[in-house]
């Protein structure tokens, strides 16, 4: 394992990493290497969809989704009968998702445009009642990139409109180190460890195989991911600098006992 491998997967997760010595493989979650992981675990997934789709129910028109992924949120999107725009970055992911439509039921898929580009600076000629962004992906982005997250969504907003975003608050706790196991779509079984000390900006997430599935020899895939801590008052105040006004706060299903999770509605000034 080299040294910035080391540097991506600190505390607990690095030193099991470090066991594993050269056998270890460390990718990004959303690369192309990670992408099968993140949809098996994302299918199952059902935190937030049962809030969104109420509120996105409110507000009659075409949806726009940012950061669609694999489609997690897009195909209950679709089963509401709207037009939707999935707008998705990574390649893996949008190769994935166009799988996916193309497998649904007849008529869903043809409601659907697939769009690659980037959240923080797109421009789609078009507007839309409702603007979704969801498993707390606004956590990806930097202030600078929020900014143009907030700027372009504004732009195209319906008056009336929504912008609807999920994000995680994280609390203090005893232990720096979270260690959990998922169990994906496939059955497969996931252990995902979460390091963040209190303060900090950032948490580090690493998934590996769970211990049973962990092979003798050969490779291990190992999938990091950085994602920041915004809690919903700083992101309410940078929405207002921004022109968004946030007007509702769903609370969402807690992952685990440090975090609380919320959606938030904000519409245009």
């Amino acid at each position: 394992m080299t040294t910035t491998q080391a540097a991506a997967a600190p505390g607990l997760a690095g030193r099991i990493l470090a066991g594993y010595g050269d056998r270890v493989s460390v990718h990004d979650l959303y690369d192309e290497a990670g992408a099968s992981v993140y949809h098996d675990l994302a299918a199952i997934d059902t935190t937030e969809i049962r809030e969104l789709l109420r509120s996105v129910r409110a507000v009659p028109g075409p949806v726009l989704e940012l950061a669609a992924g694999s489609g997690r949120l897009t195909l209950p999107l679709l089963a509401l009968g709207r037009e939707v725009t999935a707008l998705e970055l990574k390649e893996s992911m949008v190769t994935l998702l166009q799988e996916r439509l193309t497998e649904a039921p007849a008529g869903i898929g043809g409601r659907c445009t697939v769009v690659r580009g980037d959240m923080s600076a797109f421009e789609l000629g078009s507007t839309f009642a409702v603007v979704v962004l969801g498993t707390t992906s606004i956590s990806l982005l930097d202030a600078e990139g929020r900014a143009g997250l907030y700027a372009a969504v504004r732009t195209h907003l319906r008056p009336g409109g929504r912008f609807l975003f999920s994000t995680v608050d994280v609390t203090g706790a005893d232990e720096d180190d979270l260690d959990l196991e998922a169990v994906g779509a496939s059955g497969r079984r996931y252990r995902m460890i979460e390091h963040w000390r209190a303060g900090q900006e950032v948490r580090k997430v690493t998934i590996l195989p769970a211990e049973r599935e962990t092979p003798q020899d050969g490779p291990v895939l190992a999938l990091t991911t950085s994602i920041r801590v915004l809690p919903p008052d700083d992101l309410a105040r940078e929405l207002a600098s921004a022109g968004l006004r946030v007007v509702a706060r769903h609370p969402l299903p807690a992952a685990s006992p440090r975090h609380t999770g919320v959606l938030l509605e904000a519409e245009a000034v």
